[in-house]
């Protein structure tokens, strides 16, 4: 048996600059006791690849061919000869379409990794059941997923064994961390609107001048806007390595991840929490369900988010509490 796995196009396969679906591609499969069998293809920019056998799609942009139908169609070709059992699509409903098609007796499986409404082959109720009859199974990263999948269809679907959910995963740290904990708080994602990133960038710079000894770390970048953060106490890193961001939640106090948008799941969260952070997040999407104890605001805004990180700087007694909570759940 053989497992192919395709990644989205242009999803980075690389340490030096991976997306989420590369990430949770790469943790998942190295630990598989079915390693050895799994091939991983996708279009990375990068020389450098995960240590996995990888298979590099060099498809070339074209003016008048559909950049997906290419891709996809490139895959096949290369497919024909690796000849998997198991072909695994990550975060394209589309692509799942056209490998039907021209690909017979496969074992087809589609993981979720966003809101299925928004995404090119599952916005409408009857490309969502066509998906519920060709694949073995549909894996989602939340509850919230999971249900947005099913808006519109009937209740008989509700149940269906071909419908999991899978929750990403941390390592999990222990309570030695804590002592490690500098008057760090942290923000970690792209620095943008949909995550929030405005109302932080104007609340930490409250908080920042009213307690002199705490200091921001901001992980992050953005291409496409432009919110300015200046204060003396503020650090923009930039991009990190995966491993250097865990690094810095193990002596990070408080985490922040205010989205403005339906997360579908959020792994900063869950990456703080796990790292023993007194985690800040909004009641969007999937989010709530990343941590068992955090502080869960309603309504995002400058004033709620300002008071929730001064709460937890004055009252020290709650937000060890909170951290211990998070490692202990």
């Amino acid at each position: 048996m053989k497992i192919s796995i395709l990644l989205p196009y242009k999803e980075n396969f690389s340490p030096i600059y991976p997306g989420a679906v590369s990430l949770f591609v790469y943790e998942t499969s190295k630990i598989s006791k079915y390693k050895k069998k799994i091939t991983v293809f996708g279009n990375t920019d990068y020389e450098k690849i995960f240590n996995l056998k990888y298979v590099n799609i060099n498809t070339k942009k074209t003016l008048f061919n559909s950049q997906t139908k290419t891709y996809v169609n490139d895959f096949i070709k290369l497919e024909r000869k690796n000849n998997s059992s198991i072909i695994e699509v990550h975060n394209r409903p589309s692509y799942i379409h056209i490998i039907n098609e021209k690909l017979k007796n496969k074992i087809l499986t589609l993981y979720f990794h966003n809101d299925p409404l928004s995404m090119e082959g599952s916005k409408t109720i009857a490309q969502r059941k066509k998906l519920l009859r060709i694949c073995y199974k549909i894996i989602f990263n939340s509850a919230w997923s999971k249900k947005r999948f099913l808006e519109g269809l009937e209740n008989k679907f509700v149940n269906s064994n071909k419908l999991l959910i899978f929750y990403q995963s941390a390592n999990k740290g222990n309570l030695s961390l804590l002592k490690n904990k500098k008057k760090w708080i942290t923000f970690v994602g792209k620095l943008n609107k949909a995550k929030g990133y405005d109302v932080f960038a104007k609340s930490i710079t409250k908080v920042l001048d009213k307690y002199k000894d705490w200091r921001a770390l901001i992980i992050g970048d953005e291409k496409r806007e432009k919110i300015i953060l200046k204060h003396k106490s503020a650090s923009i890193l930039g991009f990190k390595k995966h491993e250097e961001v865990i690094k810095i939640f193990k002596k990070t106090s408080i985490t922040v991840a205010p989205s403005r948008w339906d997360e579908p799941f959020g792994r900063t969260s869950l990456e703080a929490s796990a790292n023993g952070c007194a985690v800040i997040i909004t009641n969007k999407g999937g989010l709530p369900e990343t941590v068992t104890d955090a502080k869960i605001l309603d309504k995002l805004n400058e004033k709620t988010l300002t008071k929730s990180i001064c709460q937890l700087i004055e009252n020290k007694k709650d937000r060890v509490s909170l951290q211990k909570k998070s490692i202990n759940n």
